[in-house]
């Protein structure tokens, strides 16, 4: 596992969260649109514009530094490091292999059996064919896109190129470089930070509580095409070319394996295609919304280094069944210790959890985990704050 860095720790402060009055909070985010539009990429003759910007020069240099804290977080990463060393190639890698493996296993299980006459069993490999395109698309591309599918960096961006640029197009039509920026570098390095790693790109402030929630999901497989196509749109001539090739590739494997292996009709094997990829849509829109909105919010002037930002900004949820398997843990019941150690396995983060656990609530920082259900009647009863309004801005105050 990787030495982690921390990245541009501005001011240190401890305590509590408080939020600004509605005056101040209003003038603040005026000032940071203002400059969030003037932030940009970088060199653009090196990556395509995926319409996310880099800001890690504009971010405010630390005025205090608190060697404490910093401290803290060395000394967790000392404990991860050891559980790291004293695990097996299985714990490290193998065991989420193994879930990858049964997922490509199911596959020609869940071709042939959309062709029988009968609804329950065309149904049944609807479902095999929705849970495998998860794993692929979710767990494996989440994976691949961290490295942490093997300890060989050459093995790594193997597996990146099939899962991430094959694969990952194949199921969401999204270039590589636009995941990577808009997640690895901005999500992880700048969680729950206005303008940056904010999970504002999941809030549709048009949309009521309802269809958000439970019909606007279904639309996510003609989403993603038409997303990625106005990728494609910003990108320079070849690596446009190259990702428009993957995306029609991708669907049209998909489109032909269904009528010449399954035996359907063409409508019959778009109607499949959809079903597959809508299949675990819904939840995969309520994992993403839960785990980061609603938690405290920082400026990038002043928001906490990266041990209290992480507990503060991110939230487990409890485990489950189905969703660890297709999302894996580091997305669903780790996914605190996945913000921290972006490094470690699906299934190293569920290992180093309890460490994790006990060594934040030993030095009094928050640990933030709730249910599924739970978290849906929240963002239900509280939809227009939530997903709607301009979140609050919280400052962590030092205990006088």
């Amino acid at each position: 596992m990787e030495e982690e860095v921390e990245e541009n720790r501005p001011r240190q402060v401890t305590g509590q969260c408080l939020q600004l009055s509605n005056m101040e909070e209003a003038e603040i985010h005026q000032s940071e649109e203002c400059s969030v539009i003037h932030r940009t990429v970088g060199d653009r003759g090196h990556s395509p514009d995926c319409g996310t910007d880099s800001a890690k020069d504009q971010l405010a240099k630390p005025n205090n530094t608190d060697k404490d804290e910093s401290g803290t977080m060395r000394e967790l990463n000392q404990i991860v490091q050891v559980v790291w060393k004293n695990s097996s190639w299985w714990e490290r890698h193998g065991i989420d292999w193994s879930i990858i493996g049964l997922s490509f296993c199911i596959l020609p299980i869940g071709f042939p059996v959309p062709e029988i006459p009968k609804p329950l069993l065309s149904a049944l490999g609807i479902v095999f064919l929705g849970l495998a395109h998860a794993v692929f698309s979710v767990k494996g591309s989440h994976m691949a896109s961290h490295r942490t599918l093997c300890q060989s960096r050459t093995l790594g961006k193997i597996w990146a190129t099939f899962f991430v640029e094959l694969y990952f197009k194949v199921c969401s039509c999204i270039p590589v470089h636009c995941g990577d920026e808009g997640h690895v570098k901005l999500h992880h390095g700048y969680t729950n930070i206005i303008g940056l790693g904010d999970s504002s790109i999941w809030k549709v402030p048009y949309l009521s509580c309802g269809i958000y929630m439970f019909v606007a999901p279904l639309a996510l497989p003609f989403i993603t095409v038409l997303v990625g196509f106005n990728y494609v749109t910003r990108m320079s001539l070849f690596p446009a070319l190259h990702s428009l090739f993957w995306i029609v590739f991708g669907l049209w494997s998909h489109f032909q394996l269904l009528v010449h292996v399954s035996g359907l009709s063409y409508s019959s094997a778009l109607g499949c295609m959809y079903l597959s990829r809508a299949l675990l849509a819904i939840p995969f829109i309520h994992v993403n919304i839960f785990q980061h909105i609603g938690l405290p919010m920082f400026s990038p002037s002043n928001h906490p280094r990266r041990l209290q930002l992480m507990t503060n900004a991110v939230l487990n949820l409890s485990r489950n069944k189905v969703l660890d398997w297709t999302f894996g843990h580091s997305i669903v019941s780790c996914h605190i210790e996945h913000h921290l150690f972006p490094h470690l396995s699906d299934h190293m983060c569920l290992k180093v959890k309890p460490l994790v656990s006990k060594y934040v609530h030993d030095h009094n920082l928050p640990y933030h985990e709730d249910t599924y259900m739970s978290r849906l009647r929240l963002f239900m009863s509280n939809y227009n704050e939530l997903m709607v309004l301009a979140p609050p801005i919280a400052h962590l105050v030092e205990f006088h």
